[in-house]
């Protein structure tokens, strides 16, 4: 009898267990059909999320497989929690897409903000009595500008940038802060038309409205601060047009009560009439050659029919030149006419260590002079017709090196036969886009007629930039 207790309690006590490791396995089948449900349900809001566009795969029914293929999956499927924060990047990330794709204009709220350095270092063989330079002879250490410059849009329809700089003042040392850019520049006019308005640079030639750190050399050609005054500053309006048709063609025309550094835009008390202000245009277009070459050619004019002497009131007069022949001459009305070229080799398929820029540009300054005797008798004004060029050539060799070299011929505008040559080899090394280093050499010559020496100068440009630059270094 105890026996038969003894079986009859190992079969219930088999039974029992049989059937708990049967709903044991039971329950843990179940448990991992839904962990690989829910990992093959994330998995397609992976793909959702990675290809838009694409229809979501049907995916087998996990309950038909067998538990062994079960297992090997749930083996090979990703842990769910690292899973579910892949979704949850992807999905910020996607956002951050869609968000700037709402945008309508950049930096809404904050403008671009750049500084540009520039430290000339230099040497020269004559003093400026002999050179007419504000620089000393000798050694020179120069802070040619510190430029801030900010940039935004306004709205959908402009845009605005300013342009502050500091120069170094050569007697004081002190820095002179000033304001050189301050526009505002429509975005969305029809017709392909552009106008800015405010200080800016008037288009004229082809380095006339560069800033000095952007030329491929370090010092101005001696043309443009002959008969522009440096850069061609003016306070006033300026409206652009491309032409409506296949071929690039753009007309620029503006005015401005002032154009250049040494044309002074108002006496205190004066009346201006429209023959006072500045009025200038130019015509550029471009063509390409071939795959690798490129021509850029422009015209240019200025016109100031009646200068400040001639609309200022009888006791207002210009600064006179100084006396040529014995005679003292004082502008009336300015004329500047000129003609710029472009010729750029960059191979396609080498473009960032090979390329080769040819600028020239030809100007012609036809000024109206009233001339007047030491004692001060008038004379018949007469018009002085000068001629000045310039013409480089720069090789880029390298992704950070390239030389050149740089001829000028410039006459007087005053007396044409006082002629200066300049001859200039010059290398650039460009450590990054934001610092650039440029060594140059130039000889400057005269004619008999200027009374001045030779001299020899060489310079160490040191040019640096951060923050956002829309111009930058570029081959010009």
């Amino acid at each position: 009898m105890k026996t038969m207790t003894t079986l009859i309690a190992l079969c219930l006590l088999s039974l029992l267990s049989s059937t708990a490791f049967a709903q044991t396995l039971e329950d843990r089948l179940k448990a991992l059909e839904e962990t690989v449900q829910r990992q093959g349900q994330i998995i397609r809001e992976l793909r959702s999320l990675q290809e838009p566009g694409k229809k979501r795969e049907q995916t087998t029914d996990v309950k038909d497989a067998s538990p062994g293929e079960i297992e090997g999956a749930a083996g090979q499927t990703m842990p769910a929690v690292e899973m579910q924060q892949q979704v949850q990047e992807l999905k910020e990330k996607v956002d951050q897409v869609a968000e700037a794709q709402t945008k309508t204009f950049p930096s809404i709220f904050n403008p671009a903000i750049g500084l540009v350095g520039e430290t000339i270092f230099g040497y020269r063989s004559k003093g400026p009595s002999q050179t007419g330079s504000d620089r000393p002879g000798g050694f020179d250490v120069f802070q040619r500008s510190v430029e801030l410059n900010a940039a935004a849009a306004v709205d959908p329809y402009a845009k605005a940038y300013a342009v502050i700089n500091a120069t170094a003042d050569p007697v004081t040392g002190e820095a002179n802060l000033g304001v050189e850019e301050a526009a505002l520049q429509t975005t969305s006019l029809p017709g392909n038309l552009e106008v800015k308005a405010g200080r800016f640079f008037g288009e004229f030639g082809r380095l006339g409205y560069i800033h000095d750190h952007e030329l491929p050399f370090v010092n101005r050609p001696l043309a443009l601060a002959q008969y522009i005054g440096g850069e061609s500053r003016t306070d006033g309006l300026q409206v652009n047009w491309l032409l409506p048709i296949d071929h690039y063609v753009s007309l620029t025309a503006g005015v401005g009560d002032q154009f250049g550094g040494d044309n002074p835009p108002n006496s205190v008390g004066d009346f201006r009439r429209a023959s006072g202000m500045n009025y200038w245009s130019r015509l550029a277009t471009y063509f390409d050659l071939t795959p690798d070459i490129s021509i850029e050619p422009g015209i240019s004019g200025l016109w100031n029919p009646k200068t400040n002497a001639q609309w200022a009131d009888p006791g207002g007069v210009n600064p006179p030149f100084p006396t040529v022949g014995g005679n003292t001459l004082t502008e009336r009305a300015r004329r500047l006419y000129g003609a710029d070229l472009v010729l750029s080799y960059k191979p396609l398929r080498n473009n960032q260590f090979e390329g080769v820029v040819w600028g020239t540009e030809l100007l012609y300054s036809d000024n109206h002079y009233d001339l007047s005797t030491t004692s001060g008798s008038p004379l018949p004004g007469s018009s002085v017709g000068a001629l000045g060029m310039y013409s480089y050539l720069t090789y880029k060799f390298h992704r950070q090196w390239s030389s050149g070299f740089l001829f000028e011929r410039v006459e007087n505008e005053v007396n044409k036969q006082d002629i200066t040559y300049a001859y200039s080899p010059y290398v650039t090394w460009s450590l990054s886009h934001w610092n650039q280093l440029r060594l140059q050499y130039t000889h400057t010559d005269h004619s008999a007629a200027a009374g001045r020496p030779a001299d020899n100068a060489v310079y160490l440009q040191w040019a640096w930039i951060i923050g956002a630059h829309s111009h930058g270094w570029q081959q010009r």
